[in-house]
């Protein structure tokens, strides 16, 4: 994705690529090793970090619960980006192809990562069930809404989409799921997964003729896929001030500023009526997670693009600028076997600590895959 400077010369939204590894830094690196020491050393006093590493298990908000939208809405900013000249031509089979390629890949790879696609059993085969799906059914919508309408019509559309899934939550009810009922195994996004997907939606069993759903597993996707496109949306809006030639570098950091601490304002406002859960992916969620993804994306923007900061973030790009390779590596391959096999002797003398040693073990053979690639400018783009 390229942008102009002043002398016309495209350069690389780098702040974008650095923010995108700090995502996947997180999401791959730091958090299961962290997570793994601090299990290891069973310290009280690092409960706190430990929980703000982890899912919440409702309602309520942790570092690790921006992981996933921060992805989503990153994937909105590179639409201004990638679609602007593609907008201007009458040919549409382009835009098509692009968007048909892009969907059919991020959806194999989230069923190869969650749906059990790599276990060839069909009674096990999941169908929604990922991140990377989530990114193709917000990115698929957003483009579109990006090529046909106008930013006014954007912005309108995505209030609507937001207000529509509250009102269906609040007042819709089915079978009796719904009707205002934001518990676990009451509401209607639950509801709408369990009748429309049935066997197929993540870890349901068939057992004697009759669909078993897996206790404690309450992620939902329809009905939330409703926000998952104003996600990205929130990015494509990002988007739109990173590219604009018309705002001054200085504006768009208080812009995104501004912004962020506005949404993340209205969202958690919002909450107090419509509580803030990340599992089913609620409006004010949207709200409070695009805020604070806006507030991230000044802060790296100001400091990389703005200020030209660009020392010490190549780490962050070997991260950023394969992020799809590093989130397939990290959760499709299991390197600890490596790890295992050259380093069990030192589980002797590391006790409880060993399993930190092995991921970090882990770590360094993904880290050493992605730096190969970005030394030899081997990037994967879907």
């Amino acid at each position: 994705m390229e942008t102009q400077d002043s002398s016309l010369k495209p350069r690389r939204l780098e702040s974008l690529d650095a923010l995108r590894g700090l995502d996947l830094f997180f999401l791959v690196a730091f958090g299961p090793f962290v997570r793994s020491l601090v299990g290891a050393a069973g310290l009280p006093c690092l409960d706190g970090l430990y929980k703000q590493l982890s899912h919440v298990p409702w309602e309520g908000f942790a570092v690790w619960d921006l992981i996933m939208p921060l992805f989503l809405f990153m994937s909105g900013i590179t639409i201004p980006f990638a679609f602007a000249r593609m907008k201007q031509e009458q040919d549409k089979r382009a835009l098509a192809r692009r968007l048909t390629k892009r969907v059919l890949l991020l959806w194999v790879f989230g069923m190869i990562v969650q749906g059990n696609l790599l276990g060839l059993d069909p009674d096990h085969i999941y169908f929604y069930t990922n991140t990377l799906q989530t990114i193709a059914v917000g990115y698929l919508a957003s483009a579109l809404f990006f090529y046909y309408t106008s930013v006014r019509t954007q912005i309108i559309s995505a209030i609507a989409l937001l207000l529509a899934y509250w009102a269906a939550m609040q007042w819709i009810t089915i079978d009796g799921f719904g009707g205002g009922d934001y518990t676990p195994e009451g509401n209607l996004a639950e509801g709408i997964d369990r009748m429309v997907m049935g066997r197929f939606r993540d870890s349901a069993e068939r057992v004697g003729g009759a669909v078993v759903f897996a206790k404690g597993y309450y992620y939902t996707w329809l009905l939330s896929s409703l926000n998952f496109i104003v996600t990205v949306m929130s990015g494509m809006f990002a988007g739109y001030i990173a590219k604009s030639k018309q705002i001054r570098e200085k504006d768009k950091v208080l812009l995104y500023g501004g912004i962020g601490a506005a949404l993340a304002a209205l969202g958690w406002l919002w909450g107090l009526r419509l509580p803030v859960i990340k599992t089913i992916w609620t409006s004010s969620m949207v709200f409070v997670t695009s805020g604070y993804s806006f507030l991230l994306m000044g802060v790296f923007y100001y400091w990389i693009d703005y200020k030209g900061h660009k020392a010490h973030i190549t780490w962050l790009k070997v991260y950023g600028m394969n992020s799809i390779v590093a989130y397939m590596l990290a959760e499709t391959i299991r390197f600890n076997c490596v790890g295992e096999s050259l380093l069990h002797g030192f589980e002797q003398y590391l006790g409880a600590y060993y399993p930190s040693l092995i991921a970090l073990s882990d770590i360094a053979i993904v880290f050493a895959i992605l730096y190969v690639l970005y030394r030899q400018r081997i990037f994967l783009k879907v």
